[in-house]
């Protein structure tokens, strides 16, 4: 989509911050688009508890302000919710995406075919709960096994196709009307009018799908990506990826950027798979313990 740099952009915006139960460390790269429209956060003490977090990554089209607006307020939105104060997690992140969609349209951040997928992790009460609008994704490696926290929003997966059908699109070279390579997403406000709908069943949609995982203490750490990662590696070899580094100690925000170099495009011209815009962020969880603990145990497993 659109032109591409004639050398890609291989600066790397890098984070790594931690508390004594986890370790987050995130990267983002331009690469070869003309502009970066990626956004991302991550937040320890989430909503005034230390054991809890809030990670996400947003992926941005028709430029970076849906994403940028949606990374600076979504996180707020939940935590202020009631829903979430009475710990109903699952449902403080449907209300949660779906009032911040409201805000994007208020806020005039927006173009009508511009917006951002959404994918985020909340870590709360030794749980995993993962809400997800759009194709960016989430896996965890639990000993060293991937468990899928979100699954792709497609226009051709079932699901997905009823609904844009239902509401007077169509799908048309897997896009929708021909044009988004999503089915989920806030913004895009072009696909949000039928008045027969409900905000749940347009065409496009900012409803999220949640999953909610028990942490136990084989899970190692969790990786959250644009699409642009999971163009180019399978969850397999991103989680072997990340794992087998962490195996080495490496500090995360390292791997993070190498991470990001493995997935780039050695030519534009080889087409759209690895140009474009990238961003990771990882959360390694220590369980009460250190870095160099994981890293070891990563190490052990790993020749079993």
């Amino acid at each position: 989509m659109g032109s591409h740099l004639s050398e890609p952009e291989t600066g790397k915006q890098t984070e790594e911050i931690s508390n004594e139960h986890y370790v987050v460390a995130s990267s983002s790269m331009q690469g070869w688009r003309l502009g970066m429209e990626d956004a991302h956060c991550h937040i320890l003490s989430y909503g005034n508890d230390d054991s809890c977090a809030f990670l996400g990554v947003f992926d941005g089209h028709g430029g970076p302000l849906v994403a940028d607006f949606t990374s600076r307020n979504l996180p707020a939105t939940i935590a202020a919710s009631q829903a979430f104060k009475n710990g109903d997690v699952s449902l403080a992140i449907k209300e949660g995406c779906l009032h911040t969609d409201v805000e994007v349209r208020n806020s005039g951040v927006h173009a009508e075919t511009s917006g951002t997928t959404a994918i985020f992790t909340i870590l709360k009460d030794k749980h995993i709960f993962c809400g997800n609008v759009g194709d960016s994704r989430a896996v965890a490696s639990v000993c060293g096994r991937v468990e899928e926290l979100s699954f792709d929003h497609k226009p051709t997966r079932e699901t997905e196709l009823r609904r844009i059908s239902a509401a007077g699109g169509y799908v048309e070279l897997n896009r929708v009307n021909g044009s988004l390579a999503l089915s989920r997403a806030l913004g895009d406000f072009a696909f949000k009018k039928n008045p027969s709908k409900s905000p749940e069943e347009q065409i496009i949609t900012a409803s999220p799908e949640v999953i909610v995982k028990e942490i136990t203490d084989e899970h190692e750490f969790v990786v959250l990506g644009c699409d642009g990662i999971w163009d180019v590696l399978t969850n397999v070899e991103a989680v072997e990826f990340v794992r087998s580094r962490i195996s080495q100690n490496m500090e995360l925000c390292q791997i993070c950027e190498e991470l990001l170099t493995r997935c780039l495009a050695p030519d534009s011209r080889l087409g759209s798979i690895g140009c474009d815009n990238m961003t990771v962020v990882i959360v390694a969880f220590l369980h009460g313990r250190s870095y160099e603990n994981l890293a070891k145990k990563c190490q052990l497993s790993s020749r079993i």
